[in-house]
């Protein structure tokens, strides 16, 4: 049985302490409550201690990077594009700035076992997308792969 691991990236476009961050993390905080009530998600990656690229840290505002498991890829399609996730998606420009052109703000893949999935993969998976594009390997939500390489349409 096959997981999904979807890694996120953006930067605030304020200090942590300034009250638009602020309400990222109360929401985003909220989010991740939702998100494990729902049953599907199988675990979520601390980012304390992790050890950033360069190129992670480079640029204006504070990364916020995210790293997540899931039982399946429809669970966490639904989940996504859904209730409150839905509206951070929407009030994403609140909190966050833009990223340096080609870079996704997030990448999804297959993995056989919860214990290979790790930030060095992420970053891994990452970097192969920015410069291949959607692949089995590292894929988007508009360009999905089953856990078989085959190219499907997720609805």
């Amino acid at each position: 049985m096959a997981f999904v691991a979807i890694y996120t990236v953006g930067r605030l476009k304020h200090p942590s302490e300034h009250p638009a961050s602020r309400e990222f993390f109360e929401v985003g905080d909220e989010v991740i409550r939702q998100a494990a009530k729902t049953g599907h998600l199988i675990k979520e990656f601390s980012p304390n201690r992790v050890r950033f690229p360069e190129k992670v840290n480079k640029g204006e505002g504070t990364p916020i990077l995210t790293l997540t498991v899931w039982k399946n890829l429809q669970s966490l399609y639904r989940f996504t594009y859904s209730g409150q996730h839905m509206q951070a998606l929407r009030d994403r420009n609140k909190w966050f700035g833009s990223l340096q052109e080609r870079q996704p703000n997030y990448v999804v893949w297959w993995t056989e076992k919860v214990t290979d999935v790790s930030w060095k993969e992420a970053f891994k998976r990452y970097d192969f997308y920015i410069q291949h594009g959607p692949d089995p390997f590292a894929f988007d939500l508009k360009h999905v792969f089953d856990e078989l390489g085959e190219r499907v349409l997720l609805k």
